[in-house]
């Protein structure tokens, strides 16, 4: 049974989000602030963190911050903003992916299987990806350009990982959507927005570019000749 805590300083909004995790079969155990949310993170061990951004004593970015520090347990962010810079501020802390409120609750249950679904399964197999100088090596889930290797979360790595199989290729942000989150996600495509907007800060001036196809969807292409590249370490002698 997977555990997951949720945090939220509204009784009424933890007590919706209990009664379909539990229907699901999650075992769930809460905190009403930030400072709690940490002490119930080192007692109960969770498998994923429901976390609202506006808390008591320490906000949720902070949450986000000291959870990151100690481990790499899944982070869903709750919401009542709208704007994109709460999103991105919060994926850059290190959240795997966010819900505005009012959100559906049967929509949040299935966020948080997918999110444990490509958290849990096993690297999918495959050879490493040349785009340029950037290569990917889907086993080890590990990401570089030159040798600067990328830090990137869970689905920012499947988003790249998606465009650069099919380098150059316009994909569209409902195929992202289905290849990178799964049918069963209840986003919309701003969702994919957002992402792209980090795999570009990562991957950098030097690194290839991800590319918006106005109206259709996005592409990975090669880094322009003449960018320069990182260095590589030198060749072991023989």
């Amino acid at each position: 049974m997977k555990t997951v805590l949720v945090v939220d300083d509204e009784r009424n909004i933890v007590e919706l989000v209990r009664l379909y995790l539990e229907k699901e079969g999650f075992n769930v155990v809460a905190a009403g602030d930030g400072e709690a949310a940490l002490v119930q993170y080192e007692r109960s061990d969770p498998d994923l963190v429901v976390l609202d951004l506006m808390l008591p004593r320490m906000d949720g970015f902070e949450v986000c911050r000291e959870l990151r520090r100690r481990g790499d347990v899944p982070i869903l962010m709750l919401t009542a903003r709208s704007e994109d810079i709460d999103a991105i501020v919060g994926l850059e802390l290190g959240a795997d992916d966010y819900v505005t409120k009012p959100f559906n609750p049967r929509a949040l249950v299935a966020r948080v299987k997918a999110i444990l679904r490509r958290t849990n399964v096993a690297a999918k197999g495959g050879r490493p990806m040349q785009v340029g100088n950037l290569r990917i090596d889907p086993r080890r889930r590990e990401a570089s350009v030159g040798d600067r290797r990328l830090e990137l979360r869970a689905r920012e790595f499947d988003l790249l990982a998606a465009l650069a199989r099919d380098p150059g290729v316009v994909l569209s942000r409902d195929a992202l959507l289905e290849d990178v989150w799964g049918t069963d996600f209840p986003g919309e495509t701003r969702t994919v927005d957002v992402h792209v907007a980090e795999v570009r800060k990562k991957l950098g001036d030097d690194g290839p570019q991800v590319e918006t196809v106005r109206g259709i969807g996005y592409r990975l292409v090669p880094p322009p000749r003449g960018t320069a590249v990182a260095a590589q370490p030198p060749a072991a002698a023989e």
